[in-house]
């Protein structure tokens, strides 16, 4: 009875074994290069148009666990930017007139899980679509352009940040974290090689990617008390309504929605490089 039970044992453990001893290659990671676009979306787009793709690129190390989950830990780059001109839908907005660019920096933390077994250099299992989410960080500095000249709109308080008359309207941080989490899928050219294809949207911690959020402040706090020096940049930044007709921008109406955060996707194509080692099958 024992003999009998050890050969059953034996036969179902033995096709594992001669996997495990056949499979002499194992993937310890992977280095990896992207290019692709980014979009923004906030309260300058509201209804999350991909409308003005911008570039994007990426370079990450994965570290593989297995077949099926990895760890990987990437630095990205993405310019985002958008403009009222796109509104066509709203007329508030298309008067409203806003716009603005920037670059982000990103560094991340994600987890990718693959739906099949991936092994590259394996016939049948160098293929696999998968999900990744995470958590990062990036920095950003929105500007925009008046008269050809380009002015970074954080330390400009647009919306009354920094200013006595606005106590609660602090200068927002230009860094702040970033939650990833989206689909790709991924196939081996072969041992070393890989490609791959991914769309990732980002939650973020602010909803000052476009300067926008909150309310119209009083003109006035952009002005010389003495009438002396011209008015700053803010000025003629804040509302810029007066570019397409009559300035709508009172005091205290609606400039943003200060209830949600300002998001950003990137789809990117990349390239990975394969780190292995040899098992060895051990000697008897």
């Amino acid at each position: 009875m024992f003999k009998g039970i050890l050969l059953q044992i034996v036969l179902i453990v033995s096709p594992f074994v001669f996997f495990a001893q056949s499979n002499a290659i194992v993937q310890e990671g992977e280095f990896g290069i992207g290019f692709g676009s980014s979009q923004y979306f906030g309260d300058l787009n509201t209804r999350a148009r991909f409308n003005t793709p911008k570039i994007a690129a990426t370079a990450f190390f994965r570290k593989n666990f297995g077949n099926y989950i990895a760890v990987r830990v990437g630095a990205g780059f993405a310019q985002l930017g958008y403009s009222d001109i796109y509104n066509t839908h709203n007329d508030f907005m298309q008067k409203r007139n806003l716009s603005f660019n920037g670059n982000i920096w990103e560094i991340a933390l994600q987890g990718d899980f693959n739906f099949f077994r991936y092994i590259p250099g394996e016939p049948g299992y160098n293929f696999t679509p998968y999900i990744t989410f995470g958590i990062g960080a990036f920095n950003f500095d929105p500007f925009a352009i008046l008269n050809g000249q380009k002015y970074y709109l954080r330390t400009l308080g647009t919306e009354g940040q920094g200013n006595a008359l606005y106590p609660d309207r602090k200068t927002y941080k230009s860094t702040t974290y970033s939650i990833p989490f989206g689909a790709g899928l991924k196939y081996a050219i072969n041992e070393k090689i890989s490609i791959g294809a991914e769309i990732v949207h980002r939650f973020t911690g602010t909803d000052y990617l476009d300067d926008v959020s909150t309310t119209y402040v009083d003109p006035s706090i952009f002005l010389d008390p003495a009438g002396l020096l011209p008015p700053k940049p803010a000025y003629y930044l804040y509302d810029r309504s007066y570019e397409t007709g009559e300035p709508i921008g009172t005091i205290g109406m609606q400039r943003g929605i200060s209830t949600q955060k300002d998001q950003f996707a990137t789809m990117m194509v990349y390239l990975t490089f394969n780190l292995q080692r040899y098992r060895c099958p051990t000697a008897r």
